[in-house]
């Protein structure tokens, strides 16, 4: 998607080979008529997927799944990172590995947002490893539920998410796919 790439260039910030700083539009001060777009692709990609939800984990995949399941007209289901006093034990959860910040964390879902006639969409703002997709995969198929595919906004092809994610069989669209990092600049991959 060139309009993010050209986004990515003007205000992304390579902080060293492996981190890629985009707060001033994603994850902190959020750029919505970029996000709108960006839910536009994604919901033009899967659209012939029959996703009754989209799925996503709090806080940075927010913005651009709303927009997916605005453009989709299904609702939206935020994975939550911390336990909630209200979901006692009617919930699914698993353990999940944070790349960036180098921490675990309880990906948590309530069973009361899910079943088994589920087609759902995972939209996430960045795959690296593929800690977070893999987390959210693992809850949806406790429910017996279905993945219909993953969209990322940015993802590091050079390391190996992507590659676990497509040999599980899993339909992964990514917006802009980053090469490399090297020497802080940012190179895509077209």
């Amino acid at each position: 998607m060139d309009l993010l790439k050209d986004k990515i260039l003007k205000d992304g910030i390579a902080l060293n080979s492996e981190v890629l700083k985009v707060d001033s539009f994603i994850n902190h001060q959020v750029d919505v008529n970029l996000m709108k777009e960006i839910g536009i692709e994604f919901a033009n990609y899967f659209r012939n997927k029959n996703i009754t939800k989209v799925f996503t984990i709090e806080t940075s995949g927010i913005a651009p799944a709303v927009f997916t399941s605005l453009e989709l007209n299904v609702p939206l289901v935020i994975l939550k990172k911390q336990n909630s006093k209200i979901l006692n034990d009617n919930f699914y959860t698993t353990e999940v590995k944070s790349f960036t910040k180098n921490t675990t964390y309880n990906l948590t879902l309530s069973k009361n947002y899910i079943d088994t006639n589920d087609n759902i969409l995972i939209i996430d703002d960045f795959l690296a490893n593929g800690e977070a997709a893999k987390g959210a995969i693992k809850l949806i198929e406790n429910a017996n539920a279905k993945v219909a595919g993953i969209g990322i906004v940015i993802e590091k092809a050079f390391q190996p998410g992507r590659n676990f994610l497509e040999a599980s069989g899993y339909d992964i669209y990514s917006l802009a796919r980053i090469k490399s990092l090297d020497n802080t600049k940012i190179n895509f991959i077209d």
